[in-house]
């Protein structure tokens, strides 16, 4: 199958490489900035183009792998080929395409990708959808490849399941770089609190999270939580965070 990925991105790049060593046929990159296409279709032995007029028409599959607010820009270049078109967005509707092209479809990998670091899509939970039962067919043959996660999603539970990933990834991220922003205030180094990063991740891979919360708040300890408090006084943002957090987890308790 020749594929074009339209973006340059973590999610691009990752699926880029998969998809080859999956046995697809990568036959361009598109990005607005021509050297970072270059830097993405060199590792996949293609060509790189930075306007869409150069995109190939004879593609069997067109990923667009952009932000979301300029998917339907990008669609539009592709509104009379033949090939089946996805995105990859957790909460752009099908429809967006379906308006612009024949043949359209939703390629979502629910992952955090970053292109430093490699990972495995056999694990990766692949989140598909398609304007017709053929086009479906074809999706599921391909993320079948990829991964032993595929799922039938329509655009609602997509979405769903997006905010929940942005609850379950993206805002502990920025709890673990608050964190780092506490301990770096105090000559403290960040690599003291990996393990704990990592048990607590671990832990929920084999329970409930509610099942096994820990800290002040779940055990009422209203001394701790002032004392915290006290020592965030000079860091008022952080300090409603911490007095947010802490009671939306006491109501667990109710």
């Amino acid at each position: 199958m020749k594929v074009v990925l339209l973006g340059s991105g973590n999610v691009a790049t990752h699926l880029a490489k998969a998809l080859k060593a999956n046995g697809e046929e990568i036959v361009q990159i598109y990005s607005k900035q021509l050297d970072h296409a270059a830097l993405l279709a060199n590792l996949m032995g293609c060509q790189a183009v930075q306007k869409l007029n150069d995109l190939n028409p004879d593609a069997d599959l067109y990923i667009i792998a952009v932000k979301d607010d300029v998917i339907a820009e990008v669609a539009l270049a592709l509104k009379n080929f033949e090939g089946l078109v996805v995105h990859t967005s957790g909460t752009t509707d099908l429809a967006l395409l379906s308006a612009i092209v024949k043949h359209a479809g939703v390629f979502y990998p629910l992952q955090t990708f970053s292109k430093a670091k490699d990972v495995s899509f056999e694990q990766i939970p692949i989140c598909i959808e398609a304007n017709d039962e053929d086009q479906l067919a074809v999706l599921k043959k391909i993320a079948s490849k990829l991964s032993r996660q595929v799922h039938e999603l329509g655009g609602d539970k997509r979405r769903v399941l997006h905010l929940a990933a942005v609850f379950a990834s993206n805002f502990p991220n920025h709890l673990y770089a608050l964190a780092n922003q506490i301990l770096e205030e105090n000559n403290l180094d960040f690599q003291i609190i990996r393990p704990l990063i990592a048990e607590t991740a671990e832990k929920v891979m084999f329970s409930l999270p509610n099942k096994v919360q820990t800290g002040p708040a779940i055990r009422e300890d209203e001394n701790t939580i002032n004392k915290h408090l006290e020592m965030l006084k000079s860091m008022p943002e952080l300090q409603s965070i911490y007095q947010s957090l802490s009671e939306s987890i006491k109501l667990t308790l109710k």
